[in-house]
């Protein structure tokens, strides 16, 4: 997840409370050096869950990365629905969400790609039909520590950086797979969005550079995917200001006075000059707009329990997009039950609200110097074959469809296919898409930010297509909502 706290040059951090600091508590049990067992971990069920429906395993729990420091980061795990996939065979797809310092579990989880949303009331929750395990096993971690319910023993460990969170993220990985040796050698693949446009590339590197030299590595890694993510601080800092303009949201003054004074600015953490053009003056001039979906209504914040009374009443299915959805999440992963059935905060001890974003986490990062850059990385990979997807859903201003075009052209990949419209329904085009040697981007119409949040279907179509490797369809199926995975399909003979 990114953040806008309107529109500026660093909007990658949407914190809903503020002030938080590093969680620093006594060793839970279940992040113990006595690592929990994978039947501990076992989600009997989720509090206020639908009765009908739940046709997949969960999981959650620790897993401790540093001993000595008493850091271990959380996941939940949802195995493949078996209405749809088998569990046994599909893939496996851990998800990552930015900030940096937001929360995989809050946004990536319980808004955009899992099984769960939950209800206007904060306390119930609905299925989501277009879930990414109806055609996978999707993991989701916590990282670094100090985000939702990760945690650190160590004051220092709030400064932290991308290095870090890649290697331990990959400790955390080869944890996992001890504990849950039936996925060892699973096509497994990571994904994530915004600042995980750092997170994704730097994690698969460090997978697949671990894999050199290991006949059979455990960790069976295929690719990686990344939505509306930083690539390059040059070219999204260009990109991001050319989208303001060309959407009619800042005068072409501010546009001249940013390209002017911000490129070379890192993307997050900007100069104070290009700070006071982009969060200044061009927040002014952009008005009262969500930055992550710029054509819908931003959530009129005020008391959020306030608003889910008044929205309780509305019939239990997965409604369209509602700008305050984060609110409802915060409020259910907050209730001790939850917290509980998740086997998160298992000892209790520690006495703090849960928050979407870790503030001081974003304010201290470490590895934020001028045009940072995963092209080198991107160029690494392709090279060695891995499938890489790039998305954009093309109504956001924090990491825009522009951006991403323009850091995907640095690369200098030979296209394959040219630009053309892709469509899930003859009558509508879902987005538009375009081959690069070793590359696919795809773009998703009328979604924001967190694309499958705003366009649900859409993005478990996408999702399904990168999963087998084939691009998105220049026609819409007969049946838009039949695309199925080499494991679905009918033996041909």
């Amino acid at each position: 997840m990114a953040a806008s706290s309107s529109c500026h040059c660093s909007p990658l951090l949407l914190a809903l409370a503020a002030g938080l600091l590093i969680l620093l508590v006594p060793p839970l049990a279940s992040g113990s050096s006595h690592e929990n067992s994978q039947e501990e971990d076992r989600i009997l069920g989720m509090p206020g869950q639908p009765n009908d429906g739940v046709a997949f395993d969960m999981y959650g729990g620790y897993v401790t990365v540093d001993e000595g420091a008493g850091r271990a980061l959380y996941y939940w795990f949802q195995e493949a629905d078996r209405a749809t996939a088998d569990p046994a065979t599909a893939p496996l797809v851990l998800w990552l969400n930015g900030g940096p310092g937001c929360s995989s579990v809050g946004s990536g989880a319980f808004e955009e790609l899992g099984a769960f949303r939950v209800n206007t009331d904060g306390q119930t929750l609905l299925l989501n039909e277009f879930a990414w395990n109806k055609a996978a096993n999707v993991l989701f971690l916590e990282s670094p520590a100090g985000v939702g319910f990760s945690y650190s023993n160590t004051s220092s460990d709030l400064v932290v950086g991308d290095d870090r969170t890649a290697r331990d993220s990959y400790i955390f990985l080869v944890k996992w797979f001890e504990r849950f040796p039936q996925y060892k050698y699973r096509d497994f693949y990571i994904a994530g969005e915004s600042y995980a446009g750092h997170y994704v590339p730097q994690l698969s590197q460090l997978v697949y550079r671990n894999n050199i030299g290991v006949e059979k590595p455990f960790i069976n890694f295929k690719g990686f995917m990344v939505g509306n993510g930083l690539i390059d601080d040059l070219t999204d800092m260009i990109g991001m200001l050319e989208y303001w303009w060309h959407h009619g949201l800042i005068s072409d003054e501010t546009l001249a006075s940013g390209l002017d004074v911000c490129l070379g600015s890192s993307l997050i953490h900007p100069s104070p000059e290009c700070q006071k053009i982009c969060d200044v003056q061009a927040a002014k001039e952009m008005g009262k707009i969500d930055g992550y979906s710029i054509y819908t209504p931003p959530c009129e914040r005020g008391n959020p329990y306030d608003r889910m009374l008044e929205r309780s009443r509305r019939p239990l299915m997965l409604p369209p997009y509602d700008p305050c959805t984060a609110w409802y999440s915060t409020n259910y992963l907050n209730i001790p039950e939850v917290q509980n059935a998740m086997h998160a905060n298992v000892s209790g001890m520690i006495k703090y609200p849960w928050t979407m974003c870790n503030n001081p986490i974003y304010d201290n990062w470490t590895t934020i110097t001028p045009n940072v850059s995963m092209i080198p990385i991107y160029k690494e990979l392709i090279g060695v074959g891995l499938k890489i997807w790039v998305f954009s859903g093309d109504t956001d201003t924090a990491v825009p469809l522009s951006s991403t075009r323009r850091s995907l052209a640095a690369l200098g990949l030979p296209v394959k296919t040219s630009w053309y419209p892709w469509y899930m329904v003859p009558t509508e085009v879902g987005g538009w898409s375009m081959e690069y040697d070793g590359l696919t981007y795809v773009t998703v119409r009328g979604a924001g930010h967190e694309v499958p949040l705003h366009r649900p279907e859409q993005a478990l179509v996408l999702f399904k297509q990168f999963l087998l490797g084939e691009p998105m369809p220049a026609e819409a199926p007969k049946d838009a909502s039949v695309i199925l995975l080499p494991s679905e399909k009918a033996p041909s003979y």
